[in-house]
């Protein structure tokens, strides 16, 4: 699975990232941000992997200029629910921290979330100390929540409503920053076919009231859907006009 957007490109997690993936989270430049600090094993690491290599969580790569960069993800996705979630970012090279490029991949997740899946409230965690991270999150429209003040690995919240006003200029600037396409691409490989991952997503796609222009490329399954900044797409999905689960092989 591939979300395509801003000029970049969010590539779900495959487990032969895993190692790459297992090296970052490793390194002291990552993980002096992360709560848990304790050195990863290839055991552990695909331990988790199997545990989130799911249709509830989303784990991509993200692609910059043909080089692998970091990770985004966004977990704990309940079709059936509430369709909230919990996100987090990370930047294996410092190079991009404070540049366009993480902002342009946290648009390109929530905006399939908010757009397309008809995701509901997104919450993340951010360590007090870490005040580049907070700013950053902060401009995206997540806004602490009530009592974590005092809280060392703080919850902040955001909706879909904070998230279409207060990005409505960087989304606006993400355009013409990269090349005025207004086109959202998601593509579907064969082997998300094979997990059900694929059939997931295709069934709330159609649920929704967005038409997406589709089409078959070399076994990948691309949508594709010009999304207008000024009046970007609603979803009012109702989840008894499709049955989840179906297709996916646990």
């Amino acid at each position: 699975m591939k979300l395509i957007r801003y000029g970049l490109t969010l590539k779900r997690l495959a487990q032969e990232d895993l190692e790459l993936l297992r090296g970052w989270r490793n390194s002291e430049k990552v993980n002096k941000f992360m709560e848990y600090r304790e050195y990863i094993t290839p055991e552990m690491q695909l331990n988790w992997f199997n545990s989130i290599n799911n249709p509830d969580n989303y784990y991509y790569i993200i692609i910059y200029q043909g080089k692998k960069i970091g990770l985004i993800n966004e977990k704990g996705f309940d079709s059936m629910g509430s369709k909230t979630t919990e996100s987090g970012l990370f930047l294996a090279d410092d190079k991009y921290r404070g540049t366009h490029v993480p902002v342009f991949a946290s648009l390109v997740l929530l905006e399939m979330s908010y757009f397309f899946l008809g995701g509901g409230d997104s919450y993340i965690r951010i360590l007090k100390d870490n005040k580049a991270s907070i700013v950053y999150n902060k401009q995206l429209g997540y806004e602490l929540e009530p009592g974590q003040e005092q809280v060392d690995n703080q919850l902040y919240k955001l909706t879909r409503e904070r998230f279409i006003n207060k990005t409505y200029k960087i989304r606006k600037a993400a355009l013409k920053v990269s090349g005025g396409s207004p086109l959202y691409s998601v593509v579907w490989e064969p082997e998300d076919y094979l997990t059900g991952m694929a059939q997931e997503s295709e069934a709330l796609f159609a649920a929704g009231e967005i038409r997406f222009d589709d089409r078959w490329e070399n076994g990948c399954h691309i949508y594709s859907y010009a999304v207008d900044v000024e009046n970007p797409p609603c979803r009012n999905v109702n989840p008894e006009e499709w049955t989840p689960r179906k297709y996916y092989k646990s």
